[in-house]
């Protein structure tokens, strides 16, 4: 199928670009000893996943309970959890996929822990566990002084394995000057955390962290042997003001109809915040919703539910009713998880079709 015969938008992926990135960080991991366990929000598709331990990742990471079932179809061996999984009936639902895949999770509190631990062991299984540390980011996980503490906590509980150390240096959004002196502070918490785990009696067999914008610089975090990407698969705008890539290994884009040219210097496509997700992007100017990449001078200026504003002042070209144009997305997994197919492209012409599977999975 010719990509003019599809309908829009349409969630378009170069299957050439996506195999290229896929293989670069796989090479990668391996030249620096990282085991690779990518975090599939990106894709959430169990295929893609499949690929991505055919070219050596240990095994997948997931955010959600639902997500963590979907990705058991692509045959990996073990999932970690990556999130905090609260609440009786997430956790009988992991332990049942306990049964058929290994599993690990992420807590920062022994409240959490001790959820698990009652479910596994009514559920008669032994379930990896990770002990949660903020590095800087502010979100979850408890403070470097208290990791030691945490660990030992964990590791007397019954049910659970004690496996290591979790982190997502997540502040860490582009690796300039700034970036490489706080993956340096990065580098010099995680040492001193893993030395008091270690005083504590506790040998942590995974430390696992890692990013996309800070992936190639993963074997700079000397104690982390573990790294979790999840966006290098398709790449976005993001990633390239990250300076993470280039705009040519950015796979995904969405392929919309111009609708309206009806206002001066502006054209309108039918695809809006319900396409693309209304996430702003995340470092150079902050302004716009993607790239066009057809006029990389447009600027994709305003969205609503199904409308898409294009400023066109600045296009290299001009744009009638009924052509269609690729946008790049600012943050490709919110963009993913809107979609109910993805079409992978080769040149012009469609070659795969894949099921968003783990859309939607939000429980």
């Amino acid at each position: 199928m010719h990509i003019s015969e599809l309908d829009t938008p349409a969630l378009l992926v170069d299957v050439d670009v996506m195999e290229r990135n896929l293989v670069r960080a796989a090479e990668y991991a391996r030249e620096h000893n990282l085991r690779l366990r990518p975090h599939t929000k990106t894709h959430k598709i169990p295929a893609l996943g499949r690929r991505q331990l055919e070219l050596g990742a240990a095994g997948l990471t997931v955010a959600k309970v639902g997500e963590a079932e979907v990705m058991a179809a692509s045959g990996t061996p073990d999932l970690l959890v990556a999130y905090p999984i609260v609440g009786a009936r997430k956790l009988q639902r992991l332990m049942a996929l306990a049964a058929r895949v290994h599993i690990t999770v992420a807590v920062d509190n022994i409240c959490t822990a001790l959820q698990v631990s009652q479910l596994a062991q009514l559920a008669g299984q032994r379930v990896g566990i990770l002990a949660e540390v903020d590095v800087g980011l502010g979100r979850v996980g408890v403070t470097p002084d208290q990791a030691a503490g945490l660990a030992v906590e964990l590791a007397r509980l019954p049910g659970l394995e004690f496996e290591g150390i979790a982190f997502y240096p997540g502040h860490i959004k582009k690796m300039d000057e700034a970036g490489e002196a706080e993956l340096a502070r990065v580098n010099q918490v995680l040492a001193g955390v893993l030395d008091s785990v270690r005083r504590a009696g506790l040998e942590p067999r995974v430390v696992s962290g890692g990013s996309t914008p800070a992936l190639y610089s993963s074997h700079l975090v000397a104690g982390m042997n573990e790294i979790r990407p999840g966006t290098y698969i398709f790449n976005d705008k993001n990633t390239v003001v990250a300076s993470a890539c280039e705009w040519q290994d950015c796979a995904a884009s969405v392929l919309c109809t111009v609708v309206s040219t009806a206002v001066k210097d502006q054209i309108v496509v039918d695809g809006g915040s319900k396409t693309f997700s209304s996430d702003r992007l995340g470092g150079g100017d902050g302004i716009g919703f993607g790239r066009i990449v057809e006029a990389p001078g447009a600027v994709f200026t305003k969205m609503n539910e199904e409308h898409g504003y294009i400023d066109v002042r600045n296009a290299e070209r001009r744009f009638n009713i009924g052509e269609t144009v690729r946008i790049i997305p600012n943050h490709v997994c919110a963009a993913v998880n809107l979609h109910e197919q993805i079409y992978g492209i080769r040149g012009e012409e469609v070659v795969e079709t894949w099921k968003v599977e783990g859309r939607g999975k939000l429980q």
